[in-house]
């Protein structure tokens, strides 16, 4: 019974469960179908908002545009009403201005701002314009008018002076500042054309009043001088450099270095004010402010004006010699050839006929020399101490590539080109004019060393890398000097073998009538001595110093040799041999020219080996014993001997064996 009874309220209960879960069912339905019905409506009020919003920024960016439309056009009313209103108030100022210059044309002052003090700034104002108007008039029409303003014009800074004495005496800080900014724009201080001379007139006369009216003079003219600095040598030096500084390099760097030395200058002038403990390094600073922007890129604008000039003035020496620069290169074929030339004087190629042109001038040298002293000038006084050895070297370097390598040592490379072989005939030698030329450069060269960079690199490590490569770059010039000074020794002692080879005749030592021999000396030595003596001359024209006995050492060596062996050619009779002393006693009469002991010794042994051509047979051996032939080589004094047509008949030969 029990069971049954829990049973059916089991029963009972799952059928309520199942009606409430249908009731939960339909509700929960209902709320999703109310929920997906809301979201529709929600999607379409957004869809709409957007649509709204849309429409709005497009009203918005028509509004936007407008609105700068409306702007441009009220900008462009603007700028006509102002093109309209400037020209007008420039009319009014004009006419305002032309009234009061009536008045000081008329002499009398009926304006009230000139007659009442309470209105000195709006009259400080008008006689400021009406001064700077006075200047540009003539001077014989207007030079009463002109005294006029002048003078109203110092009335009037001079009462603004003493109002600024007055208020700095009653403590009125106000009225001093409304008061110097008034005085500010006069310009009555400086009366002169020199804004450096001008400061340093004003500052003396006004140090002393502002002794007498400040409590604190010192600091009154620190103010003063800076003001002066930050706004007058600034604007001055402004001035100055911009107006040049693209379109004139050479100019502005002169203006820049003249600027400077004066700006330094009145520094130094104005440090013997009291400015207070430290004044040095306070004028230093506001030089700096000044210059400093300049002076970053000097040295930059200082080389590349330098590298200009420098090419553009070789470039005019050559065009004005209608001169195409051959290039010199280095490991080429060419240069083997060359250096083959130089030791063997093998005719490889043709030499370089420069018509007598040397291609070396004293005007370029010059001009050079000048351009880089100015530079080294201006490397002294704009360079930072700290820099100034390292830019005097970069200078110098540019003087040795344009002067010594590209003038100087360009020249050698020709002249080396155009001497020609030591067989020519005829040959013109002019490289010993361009030796003459150079050694006059060198010297200029080194005097410039030695002036102008010296003093700027003598107490840094600079110095040694600038002995370095000046001793580097006349080392390479010297050899090619002696090069072709050594070629040149060869051509005119091939010269001299030429003219013995045409002129000498085997019958001049050995003549058929040996009782009619009437001349002195063999027409080949005549030439050859007049020869000799005009070389001679060219060698101490062309060296200086020293060396010219080195150069004519060698070349009385080299003559004296080529006579030695030449004389050795021939068989001499009696006559013939005395004809040969004859042309000796000469030759050594021109080595007398060279002043050169050694060459002088050389000619008196061969004049005592040429005694040995007419010396009797008996007497030979005493000879040969005698003063000047003793120490000779006996198989040389046996080949003299030799020489003697009467050798084998007499038998000579046995006073060597």
């Amino acid at each position: 019974m029990l069971c049954v009874q829990l049973l059916e309220e089991f029963v009972n209960h799952i059928e309520e469960l199942k009606q409430l879960d249908e009731r939960i069912q339909r509700k929960v339905e209902k709320l999703e179908q109310q929920c997906h019905r809301e979201a529709k409506e929600f999607a379409h009020k957004v869809q709409d908002l957007q649509r709204s919003n849309q429409v709005a920024f497009q009203h918005f960016q028509e509004l936007d545009e407008h609105i700068s439309y409306v702007a441009t056009k009220v900008c462009h009313l603007g700028d006509q009403l102002e093109g309209v209103n400037t020209p007008r108030q420039r009319a009014v100022e004009a006419q305002r201005l032309m009234t009061y210059f009536n008045e000081f044309l008329d002499g009398e002052l009926r304006s009230d701002v000139f007659n009442n003090p309470d209105k000195i700034k709006e009259a400080a104002d008008i006689i400021q314009k009406l001064h700077l108007i006075a200047q540009e008039l003539p001077f014989d029409r207007f030079s009463d008018v002109k005294a006029k303003i002048a003078s109203k014009y110092h009335d009037l800074e001079r009462q603004l002076i003493q109002e600024f004495t007055a208020a700095q005496r009653r403590g009125e800080i106000g009225r001093m500042r409304e008061v110097a900014a008034v005085l500010l724009h006069f310009k009555g201080a400086y009366v002169r054309k020199d804004v450096f001379e001008d400061i340093a007139i004003l500052c003396q006369r006004v140090n002393k009043q502002v002794g007498e009216v400040f409590c604190s003079p010192e600091t009154v003219m620190a103010k003063l001088i800076q003001s002066i600095f930050e706004n007058k040598i600034q604007a001055h030096v402004k001035e100055r450099l911009d107006e040049t500084r693209n379109s004139d390099v050479e100019q502005y760097l002169k203006n820049l270095y003249d600027l400077y030395t004066r700006t330094t200058a009145l520094a130094a002038k104005l440090s013997d004010f009291n400015l207070g403990s430290d004044k040095h390094t306070f004028l230093s600073k506001l030089i700096k402010n000044i210059f400093s922007c300049y002076l970053e890129s000097y040295i930059d604008m200082e080389r590349q004006y330098l590298q200009n000039r420098s090419g553009m003035i070789l470039q005019r020496y050559y065009d004005s010699k209608n001169h195409q620069k051959r290039p010199v290169g280095t490991g080429s074929i060419q240069e083997l050839k060359e250096r083959i030339r130089q030791r063997t004087n093998l005719p490889l190629g043709h030499s370089i006929d420069t018509h007598g042109e040397t291609f070396l001038s004293q005007e370029v040298v010059v001009n050079l020399l000048q351009e880089t002293r100015h530079a080294f000038e201006r490397c002294n006084k704009l360079s930072d101490p700290a820099d100034l050895p390292k830019n005097a070297f970069s200078i110098f370097l540019l003087l040795v590539e344009y002067l010594c390598v590209d003038h100087i040592d360009y020249a050698l490379e020709i002249g080396l080109s155009a001497i020609p072989s030591a067989d020519a005939k005829n040959a013109n030698l002019y490289f010993l004019d361009v030796v003459q030329q150079a050694n006059t450069i060198f010297h200029l060269f080194d005097k410039q060393f030695n002036d102008h960079l010296m003093p700027l690199i003598s107490s840094s490590p600079k110095l040694t890398e600038c002995l370095h490569k000046k001793k580097e770059v006349i080392e390479q010039m010297e050899v090619k000097l002696d090069t072709g000074i050594d070629r040149t020794l060869n051509c005119m002692i091939g010269q001299m073998k030429h003219i013995l080879a045409t002129e000498q005749k085997k019958t001049d030592f050995k003549p058929e009538d040996e009782n009619n021999v009437m001349i002195q000396y063999t027409t080949a030595c005549s030439k050859v001595c007049a020869y000799v003596s005009k070389q001679v001359e060219r060698v101490r024209r062309s060296m200086d110093g020293k060396n010219v006995d080195t150069v004519l050492t060698e070349l009385g060596v080299r003559f004296h040799r080529l006579i030695h062996e030449h004389l050795q050619q021939f068989s001499y009779s009696s006559m013939g041999g005395m004809l040969a002393i004859c042309d000796v006693a000469e030759y050594r009469r021109s080595a007398k020219d060279f002043r050169v002991p050694l060459v002088l010794q050389l000619f008196d042994t061969l004049h005592a080996l040429c005694n040995l051509l007419v010396v009797a047979p008996d007497n030979l051996k005493q000879v040969c014993s005698g003063e000047q032939l003793t120490n000779l080589d006996r198989n040389l004094l046996h080949a003299f001997v030799q020489l003697r047509v009467d050798y084998r008949s007499a038998r000579l030969g046995r006073h060597f064996s």
